[in-house]
């Protein structure tokens, strides 16, 4: 195979792999940053995106899901409080029985009463920014609406991009 054929197929294997989210999120996610300096996250919720910036230039962005009706995402100027890569929830989640099978899902631990010889597992948050007590930034499920109760779900490889540039203190600013 000449040279202009394999350049060839491999923008034709892009171009129908660009039509992908995740594989349009996991490469411009390794792509390294033009740009140094402090780091910044800035969210729309009206546009349901979220914006990395160092220096004051934007070097990556992602679609999200924030809060829903109910549970909306806070509005305002925030730090970042703590970071866990592991992160699980301690409101909700599932109860499982020692098996691990799943007894009753999508449980509010506040308000769900636990199933006898159940306990409680946290829906898992990878990569979690935490921004303000109970809320943050992490991977999760994108549906294209807000439908979050109140955190702000990313894809996983933004998620990770976000985590590895953001640090304790790093400013988050969450605009309606």
């Amino acid at each position: 195979m000449n040279r202009l054929s394999q350049f060839s197929a491999l923008c034709a294997t892009l171009m129908i792999l660009s039509g992908c989210s995740t594989v349009t999120d996991m490469v411009t996610s390794n792509i390294p940053e033009g740009h140094s300096g402090r780091p910044s996250i800035v969210v729309s919720l009206r546009a349901q995106e979220a914006y990395l910036y160092r220096a004051g230039h934007r070097t990556a962005s992602s679609r999200i899901s924030s809060g829903r009706e109910g549970y909306r995402t806070p509005v305002g100027r925030f730090q970042v409080i703590r970071k866990d890569e592991d992160h699980r929830s301690s409101v909700y989640g599932d109860y499982v029985d020692d098996s691990g099978r799943v007894v009753k899902a999508n449980v509010d631990s506040r308000r769900d009463r636990k199933p006898p010889h159940s306990h409680f597992v946290g829906a898992s948050m990878p990569y979690f920014i935490e921004f303000s007590p109970g809320y943050g930034l992490h991977q999760g499920y994108l549906p294209g609406v807000p439908a979050s109760h109140g955190c702000i779900r990313m894809p996983y490889w933004k998620a990770r991009q976000f985590y590895n540039a953001a640090h304790l203190g790093t400013l988050v600013v969450i605009k309606p």
